[in-house]
């Protein structure tokens, strides 16, 4: 486990450590005021009740899933990471860098887009979302959203380079994207 391996003690010693600050870090984290919403459908009072500018960004978080017997590891196996991996979508404030909603973990190899839809978030109708690639095709009711188009990075301009992708923005009010 790295934590042992970076702090110097074993395993079982830095497990026993984990498990004896993790409740403190959640209710630090409840006394400032920043815990993240985990009921989807309670987000978009949440953020509402915030009254932050509601400028969000919508992305996927990748983490190292410990060893597994061998058919449910092939669950966890992400292609594109070239790893075992669980997965979490993440919705963060923009401006305040505040990770505002944590969803349930699903294993690595689940598309970005199928946890959002299975989600079924709640969204501040007012809000600006933010999407990375992985959420191509998902478009939430909110006011407007923005999202690079996906760019093939085996093409190039002639000088050995990618070309820069482009924002997709939509906008629900006029019905239409750019």
């Amino acid at each position: 486990m790295l934590l042992g391996e970076t702090f110097e003690m074993s395993q079982a010693r830095a497990n026993q450590w984990l498990h004896r600050l993790l409740p403190v870090l959640h209710q630090a984290l409840e006394d400032l005021g920043v815990m993240p919403e985990r009921n989807p459908r309670q987000f978009a009072a949440h953020e509402r009740h915030r009254g932050e500018k509601l400028d969000l960004t919508l992305t996927a978080q990748n983490d190292a899933a410990k060893a597994q017997k061998p058919e449910k590891q092939a669950l966890h196996y992400s292609g594109k990471k070239k790893a075992h991996s669980d997965k979490n979508v993440l919705i963060v404030n923009t401006r305040t860098k505040r990770v505002g909603y944590l969803s349930q973990t699903y294993a690595g190899k689940t598309h970005d887009k199928k946890i959002a839809d299975n989600e079924r978030i709640a969204y501040p109708r007012k809000a600006t979302l933010r999407k990375d690639t992985g959420f191509q095709g998902y478009e939430p009711r909110v006011a407007q959203t923005h999202q690079p188009k996906k760019s093939h990075p085996r093409r190039t301009d002639g000088r050995g380079e990618a070309p820069q992708s482009k924002a997709l923005s939509c906008s629900r009010a006029s019905g239409t994207c750019d």
